[in-house]
């Protein structure tokens, strides 16, 4: 079975505490060989290198969520820009930061997300990027930073276009559970035209449940069911993709060797 990388799920959630190793058995089985948990908040950070660290195959990023941003404050930004330069090895992009037209105000979010672009960019560390109906500010962000580097937009939800700019600025897009409903026909239509070297698979777990999945009960087993419905949507076949799906993520995240 070719091996699957679930590149953003959030096993440091209570949905997996107490069943972390059965969820992770079941992930294994499913061919999920790694993990990414992204930190949304500093009060997390701790509890996803804990997460990380205790289990093979487990690795993590720090960010600012902008739904946390105003929890936060500059000694805090200080204290994500040491963590994150101090080049733990399973520390592997900046994030999960970004933008949220559903969830608070864009004005307070946007100096958080510049602040860890910079970081991000000057770091020379990829990022992690959530974005809900603001692709094209996120675009506008990147641009406006001359960013040069690796980034996943996750949970990607947009037009053909939008998708196609951000991957002109070297962003890979997360596809997860969306794509698995038949009603988000603009994001499969995107999902299907965009650069396969551009894909790469995610669940977004406890969240974004696919199809047939009860809604918080999402979990990395669910990947290959994500890459089944891909593979249809682009007249392919699983194992003909997974590879390339597979190598999208190492390369993202600068992961070397097999």
């Amino acid at each position: 079975m070719q091996a699957l990388v679930d590149a953003h799920c959030h096993l440091d959630f209570p949905a997996f505490t107490g069943r972390l190793d059965a969820v992770l058995a079941r992930a294994r089985a499913a061919g999920v060989s790694q993990c990414v948990i992204p930190g949304v908040r500093r009060a997390d950070w701790a509890r996803v290198r804990s997460v990380s660290e205790g289990h093979d195959g487990l690795w993590y990023c720090l960010g600012i969520h902008p739904w946390f941003v105003d929890e936060h404050d500059e000694a805090d930004l200080q204290a994500l820009e040491q963590a994150v330069l101090a080049r733990d090895s399973r520390c592997v992009a900046v994030g999960e930061c970004g933008l949220d037209r559903l969830h608070g105000s864009l004005d307070a979010q946007q100096p958080w997300f510049d602040r860890q672009v910079a970081l991000a960019r000057d770091g020379d560390l990829p990022l992690v990027i959530h974005s809900v109906r603001t692709h094209d500010e996120v675009a506008a962000t990147l641009r406006r930073f001359r960013w040069r580097g690796r980034a996943l937009v996750h949970g990607f939800s947009g037009s053909v276009q939008q998708a196609q700019r951000l991957v002109e600025l070297g962003c890979c897009i997360g596809v997860g559970g969306v794509i698995t409903h038949p009603r988000a026909t603009r994001t499969r239509a995107a999902i299907k035209a965009i650069p396969e070297h551009a894909l790469v698979l995610e669940t977004d777990a406890p969240d974004m449940a696919p199809a047939g999945v009860a809604a918080g009960e999402n979990a990395p087993e669910y990947l290959r069911q994500i890459l089944s419905v891909l593979a249809e949507l682009r007249a392919t076949s699983p194992d003909q993709l997974a590879p390339v799906l597979y190598d999208n993520t190492r390369r993202l995240f600068g992961w070397s060797g097999s």
